[in-house]
Formats: structure tokens, C-alpha cells, sequence
């Protein structure tokens, strides 16, 4: 039945009240609030917003990290038919600057003095800007902006407001309807502005449900909540999700002790995109190779094992009574242990997505007990679209279409999908909405794919990435760059990769490599570095990942569509790629257009035979200062292999 999140928050406070909500961490101690606390807080709040001027569906920014008074924010702007627009904590203050404008936001909450001082920043470029209030006073007691003010204050003047005013808010709340705009998610903006997208209470709800139905979860599960508010993902699984099932929601103290807090949480469900999964490998791996002769010995033996049997015993498989028995064995010593320092103990299901995961990382997963699984979606979509049962996890596809969801492929590759989870709009961007959004209700995707002869479904690249060769030994080949990309990023020495070949002869990629992974592999060779960019130029770092290169072609060269997108030439960049650099996005997606021009001396290097090419890079620190980064690159050459023909 349609509702709404205030009145899902209300439903569990009359029916468990007692039970744990929400619990945080802060100074190493673990403290819950119960269903009727954070009612009492949300009703709080909304009388002091309410108090302060916020107005029926006027939009209100949240900037910060997951903590129970942010989501009750969240719920307290909802209530009172305002919309709340949460943006990336790790945003520089001139990005904040054009939702802040397009929304015409009077009013903010800020987590700390860190937000505060971003948004104080852009007042003179924001000047609807009026009120901001923060959570975390320390180093903000001598602040004197005006419009400043503390979440404990307004919540005090919301309970004056309350007090003097009993029925306001179950009044205010009573006026707010499934069909009324619940939020407002910018896309990251790759190719200009972001774009507002505007999510009404019934969409981000029914896709909520769907995929709590599909993967039946309960008032039980365990969830931590790490990833940023401003992600749509981050909003369903530990917001919308969270009040429809009404299950315990966990926030780490900080960024820095996720580890710590995922193995002291032990979640039942789990959310994370496929580099923390790889990073949490590549840690396994790193620490095996220092483990003493006798424990390594036995734990790739056993992980032999594993990776025969477990994930057909994953999927309900039979398996050979010897290989089942090993298996047992090899739970008790590696695999148990192994989960158990992942913090994935618990663990009932677990997802990723928004990158395609390796088929070895994801064999890995499954192979010692941990159900991983993948799903398709997109902010637009409210996330679920497709989901993978548990009995029918690939890591060539991302699942099936679930209750509500249709899809079709148009002529030209190009996904179309329609549910009851489709976007209302893009704010104030009438055109942009007709682009994706059909007048018979089909949203345009833009990605390419296909339903594969079991239903599910399978992503080849972004529609408008998807080019050809022009001219060489692969003439005519499609080339698809993230696949490529992909293909590389499964290798645990490498960590971001950007591919170029479309309307060229050839393609080429720049790398990144993985610090720590390809450090501990210099290390236990004896190679001394002196950084990240002197380690990146080793000969031997570059040997490494020819390796990892030609065996990318060898594997491409038996794809009938993509053998000519056979990597020719390569090079290692000298610094990491960096959202605050703009190479990246906030959701860590590269964007390769910015990189092509802002690199155009290495790409003209790369296309014109030169065995290196000297740059050098402006970079943005933390502090907000600039510098520079400059090396000369070695270009080198890779083998490429003619493609293998299908059997007749």
C-alpha cells in the first residue's frame, strides 16, 4: 500500500518502540536509539524547521556522514512536505554551489565545522543561503555568521514549539502523499551540470519493497551504513529499505575505523561496490604472502578446494562426498576464520554494484560462503531494476528484472526500462526529461545490453561509448572502453584504467596501479620506491603489467564482438586519478572526456609511436592548495593476439 517515510517511521514507533532503530559509534562506544527516539527527535526537529520558516516544498541541503540525527533530518524535512537534497560530504565548496542555486535552497544542515566552513565559503555566490545548522560543535563555538545556529538549539526550540502546539506535526505529516516529492539526488555531472533528480515517496518506497521481497528481508537484519547519503544506493539500502523493513541501521564512528566497526557489527546485508571488495581481497592477499610457509601452503590449498566446490554448494549444488567433506574441513580452518576477519560472519546476502566485478573476485566471494551478488540500476531508477536470486549468481550478469520492472532493447542496443521507480523529472530541465523519459513511460538508459537466453540480463558499455576502430589491423572492430577498462581493473595490481580507440587504429589505455598491492609486491622483491610515482616508472612495475595487459588481448582475442579491442600501447600514469583532481567523479566513475583533454600530450604520445613523453600536473591537496606532479612516462608496446574463430 502507498505511504510515505514519515509515516513508515511512525508505524514502527507505535508497534516496536523499545526496539533498536538506529545505533552510532562515538568514542568507541556502541549506543542505540530506539524507534520511539527517533520519532520523538524527527517530530523535534520538524517543529523547529517549521519554527525557523521551512516552507511545503521548498528544498533543504543535507551535507554529511551517516548518523541518527541526519536521518532524522532527512525525515523531519519529509514531514513537513519540504525535500531534502543530500550532497557528498567530500564535495569541494565550488561544487556545492550550483544545487545549492538550481534548488533555490534557503536552508542547510552541515554534519561539522568541516561543512560549515564549505558552505560559509560560497555564501557570497549563495545569497538565499540563510540558515545552516550543525551537528558537531567543536571548533564552532566562536563562530559568529549569521543564520548559524546549532541542531541542539533548534531541536530545544522545537520542543517549546511542540509542547505549545501538540497536534502541528501529525498535522503536517497528514498532508504529505505517496505522489509528493520525497527527494532530490544530483547525478555527478560527467559531461557538464548535474542534474537534480526528483524521487517521489511512492518510487523510492516500491523499489524499496521490491528488493526487501526479493531477498525477503526482515526486521532482523543487520545493516552498516558507510557509503555517502548523497548516493542514491546509500539512501535505499539504509534509509528507504531500513523503514520498510524496520530493521537496525549501524554508522560508523568514522571513515577510518569501517573495518573495525564492520567486524564488530557482523551485518546480516551488505552493500559495496566492487574496489572495496577488491581492496578487501588484495588486504587477504598481501597478508597471506607474509604469512609463514606452513599457512600459506594451507590456505591455497584449501582455496583450491573452494573455488571447485563452494559455489556450487553457494547455488544448492550436490558435490562429491570427498570434495564436500574437504570443504567442511577447510570451513573450520580458513574459510570460518577468513569470514569472520572480513567481519562477513553473518552475512545473508551481500550486493555490488555500479562496476562490473571480476569473474575471479566474485568466484572468490562465493567460494568461502559469502552469497555476493550483483544488481543493475541507476539514481533514475530509484536502483532496482535487475537483482540476481540466490541460487542464479554470475559474474557475467547483473540478475534478472524484478516485480514491477520491464525491459526492452531498442534498435540500436539501448536498454529501455519501465517501473514504478522511474524519476518525476529532472528538476527544472524539461528537455533533459524528455530525452530519457518517453511519453508512454519507457526510461532511456543509455546503456547497452541484452537479455541473455535464461532472463537475465547482461551490460556490454554506455550506448554513446560504444564506438568503432577506424583504419589498422582491427578496422571496423566495436570497441567498448569500459569493458576494457573492466577487464584490466580485475587484476589486483591495477586500479583504474581509462581507454581510448574510437574513430582511432588502435587502442590504448593509461593505468593506475594499485599502491599497497603493487608496494607489497615491490617490497617482497626488494625494490625500493621513494612514492607513488617513482614506484609507478619501475621497469619491473611495468613488466608487471604488460603481464596483465597481453593477457587481457589473449582473452579478448577469442570475443567474436571484441578482438579488435586488443590493447596495442600503454602507459602508467604518474599520479592517482582523483575526484578532487575532476578526473573522477564523486561516485568514483572516470571521466574519460575530461582525462583526454587534460591529458591530450599523453594521448597525442600514445597515438604517435613515442616510447615516453614528459608531463606535468596540477593537483588539488586536501588543505585546498595546489601543486604539481611532474615524470617523464615510459610508453610501451603490448602483444596483440588474431582473434580465435568460433567453431563452425
Amino acid at each position: 500500500m502507498p505511504t510515505t517515510f514519515p509515516r513508515l517511521l511512525l508505524k514502527h514507533a507505535a508497534e516496536r518502540p523499545a526496539a533498536p532503530a538506529m545505533r552510532e559509534k562515538e568514542y568507541g562506544i556502541w549506543q542505540a536509539r530506539s524507534w520511539a527516539d527517533m520519532a520523538l527527535l524527527v517530530e523535534q526537529l520538524a517543529c523547529g524547521l517549521h519554527e525557523m520558516g521551512l516552507q511545503r516544498g521548498e528544498h533543504m541541503v543535507v551535507i554529511g556522514s551517516n548518523r541518527p540525527q541526519l536521518y532524522a533530518t532527512l525525515l523531519a524535512i519529509q514531514s513537513l512536505g519540504a525535500i531534502p537534497v543530500p550532497l557528498y560530504q567530500d564535495a569541494v565548496a565550488a561544487e556545492c554551489v550550483f544545487p545549492i542555486t538550481n534548488a533555490e535552497v534557503r536552508f542547510a544542515f552541515a554534519e561539522d565545522q568541516e561543512q560549515v566552513d564549505k558552505l560559509l565559503e560560497i555564501r557570497d555566490r549563495c545569497p538565499q543561503l540563510s540558515n545552516i545548522f550543525y551537528e558537531d560543535p567543536r571548533g564552532l563555538r566562536h563562530y559568529a555568521e549569521p543564520g548559524l545556529l546549532a541542531l541542539d538549539a533548534l531541536i530545544e526550540s522545537g520542543k517549546a514549539f511542540s509542547a505549545a502546539n501538540p497536534g502541528f506535526f501529525k498535522s503536517a505529516l497528514e498532508q504529505v502523499g505517496p505522489d509528493d516529492v520525497a527527494g532530490m539526488f544530483y547525478t555527478s555531472g560527467t559531461t557538464g551540470n548535474p542534474k537534480g533528480v526528483v524521487h517521489t515517496h511512492h518510487s523510492l518506497l516500491d523499489r524499496a519493497r521490491a528488493g526487501a521481497e526479493f531477498d525477503r528481508l526482515t526486521n532482523k537484519e543487520e545493516v552498516l551504513a558507510y557509503l555517502p547519503p548523497a548516493w542514491i544506493g546509500q539512501n535505499i539500502f539504509s534509509y528507504a529499505q531500513w523503514l520498510c523493513c524496520g530493521y537496525v541501521v549501524n554508522c560508523p564512528e568514522s571513515a577510518s575505523t569501517v573495518t573495525i566497526d564492520l567486524k564488530e557489527v557482523g551485518p546480516t546485508y551488505y552493500f559495496a561496490p566492487p574496489r572495496i571488495f577488491e581492496g578487501l581481497l588484495t588486504g587477504v592477499m598481501i597478508r597471506m604472502e607474509d604469512a609463514s610457509r606452513l599457512k600459506r601452503a594451507m590456505f591455497h590449498s584449501f582455496m583450491g578446494v573452494a573455488r571447485r566446490v563452494g559455489p556450487a554448494l553457494m547455488d544448492g549444488k550436490p558435490v562429491g562426498f570427498v570434495d564436500a567433506l574437504l570443504y567442511k574441513l577447510g570451513n573450520v580452518l580458513v574459510y570460518g576464520p577468513l569470514r569472520n576477519n572480513l567481519g562477513f560472519s553473518r552475512v545473508r546476502v551481500a550486493y555490488t554494484a555500479g562496476e562490473a566485478i571480476g569473474p575471479d573476485l566474485f568466484t572468490f566471494y562465493r567460494s568461502i560462503g559469502i552469497n555476493l551478488k550483483q544488481l543493475y540500476g541507476s539514481t533514475e531508477t530509484a536502483v532496482f531494476v535487475c537483482l540476481q536470486p540466490d541460487n542464479q549468481a554470475r559474474a557475467d550478469t547483473v540478475g534478472v528484472p524484478i516485480q514491477g520492472v520491464q525491459i526492452r532493447v531498442a534498435d540500436n542496443g539501448e536498454l529501455l526500462v519501465k517501473s514504478a521507480g522511474l524519476l518525476k523529472e529532472y528538476y527544472k530541465n524539461p528537455s533533459a526529461t524528455a530525452e530519457v523519459l518517453s511519453a508512454d513511460g519507457w526510461y532511456h538508459t543509455s546503456d547497452a545490453g541484452f537479455l541473455d537466453a535464461s532472463g537475465h540480463l547482461k551490460i556490454i558499455d554506455r550506448v554513446k561509448d560504444v564506438g568503432r576502430l577506424k583504419g589498422g589491423a582491427f578496422d571496423g572492430a566495436m570497441f567498448a572502453p569500459k569493458y576494457v577498462e573492466n577487464k584490466l581493473k580485475f587484476f589486483p595490481h591495477i586500479k583504474e584504467v581509462v581507454a581510448y580507440g574510437d574513430g582511432r587504429d588502435k587502442v590504448c589505455v593509461m593505468i593506475n596501479i594499485d599502491f599497497d598491492a603493487v608496494g607489497n609486491w615491490a617490497e617482497r622483491r626488494n625494490l625500493p620506491y621513494a612514492g607513488y610515482t617513482d614506484l609507478a616508472q619501475k621497469p619491473e612495475v611495468y613488466q608487471l603489467i604488460k603481464e596483465c595487459v597481453e593477457k587481457v588481448n589473449a582473452d579478448l582475442s577469442a570475443d567474436t564482438l571484441l578482438a579488435g579491442s586488443q590493447i596495442s600501447r600503454f602507459l602508467v600514469l604518474h599520479k592517482e586519478l582523483d575526484a578532487d583532481d575532476g578526473e573522477l567523479t564523486r561516485t568514483q566513475k572516470v571521466r574519460r572526456g575530461f582525462i583526454a583533454e587534460k591529458y591530450q600530450p599523453l594521448v597525442d604520445a600514445l597515438y604517435g609511436g613515442k616510447s615516453e613523453q614528459f608531463i606535468e600536473t596540477v593537483v588539488k591537496f586536501e588543505d585546498g592548495r595546489s601543486g604539481s606532479v611532474s615524470a617523464t612516462l615510459k610508453i610501451s608496446d603490448a602483444k596483440t593476439f588474431a582473434p580465435v574463430k568460433a567453431a563452425a
